[in-house]
């Protein structure tokens, strides 16, 4: 079977779980699961299509968009990375109407269990696939706000004694230790709670998240594949974890190759 389009960031959802994968290539989504275990093969054809406007692109810019459309667009602006930095309040947002949308609804700070224990926030519409993207395998809501710059000035409070960041290696290898989540949790809010004032959150009494992945077999080493210095990636498929694609020659991470054009075969 072949299929032929541009790529995005594989689409996600938890069931009894484990984690679900579809790859929307062209006008169709593949269930990726499926073919865990399966060898397949994905050809460049050398054409990108900005995710936004469509026009053709040189190179991708923020996940998939030309150059113009990552300057102008509020989704490729830094405060999206840098949610504290938020500026829609000054009235300099490239998009107002998509900041109220989009910055201006609920948001959670957690916990998670990726390459051991990180903090992060996510709208609270994207739980759990945010987790799924980071490839955790377990996550925990701990506080609840109204805007993602209340979220990240929490964040920021929280980055002073716990990690923000994910080690992708030893993610993808799977070396991770059995975490306390709700215990940490405990710890941290009463360390910030001297510091930060909690008028605005609303503190989270969830259980924790599990999450399993498709995964037959974990690579020892890690061998990153990438369209933009070979055309073709093929293998057998081992497993799906975060956004990469877990071949027996390497890994290849979908969402950093969103918009390209690739034609899969398995």
């Amino acid at each position: 079977m072949q299929l032929s389009g541009a790529i995005q960031k594989m689409q996600t959802h938890l069931n009894r779980g484990l984690a679900q994968y579809q790859l929307p290539i062209g006008d169709k989504l593949l269930n990726m699961n499926d073919l865990v275990g399966e060898k397949i093969t994905l050809s460049f054809n050398h054409l990108i299509y900005c995710s936004h406007c469509g026009k053709k692109t040189n190179k991708s810019y923020a996940q998939g968009h030309c150059y113009p459309c990552s300057q102008k667009l509020a989704s490729c602006d830094l405060c999206i990375m840098k949610p504290e930095t938020c500026h829609h309040h000054l009235g300099t947002c490239r998009e107002p109407q998509w900041g109220l949308d989009n910055c201006f609804s609920p948001h959670v700070v957690y916990l998670a269990n990726s390459s051991g224990a990180k903090v992060g926030i996510t709208r609270k519409r994207n739980t759990p696939s945010r987790w799924i993207d980071q490839g955790a395998v377990s996550a925990l809501p701990i506080l609840e706000v109204d805007t993602r710059l209340k979220s990240g000035v929490l964040e920021i409070a929280l980055k002073s004694y716990i990690n923000d960041k994910t080690n992708w290696r030893k993610m993808l290898k799977n070396e991770t230790n059995q975490i306390n989540l709700a215990l940490i949790r405990d710890e941290l809010l009463d360390k910030i709670q001297k510091t930060i004032n909690f008028t605005d959150a609303h503190a989270l009494n969830n259980e924790v998240v599990d999450i399993n992945y498709p995964v037959v077999e974990y690579p020892s080493k890690i061998i990153s594949l990438n369209f933009d210095k070979t055309s073709v990636v093929a293998g057998v498929l081992k497993g799906i974890k975060a956004q990469y694609l877990i071949l027996d020659t390497g890994v290849l991470n979908i969402r950093k190759f969103s918009a390209y054009n690739i034609t899969l075969t398995y």
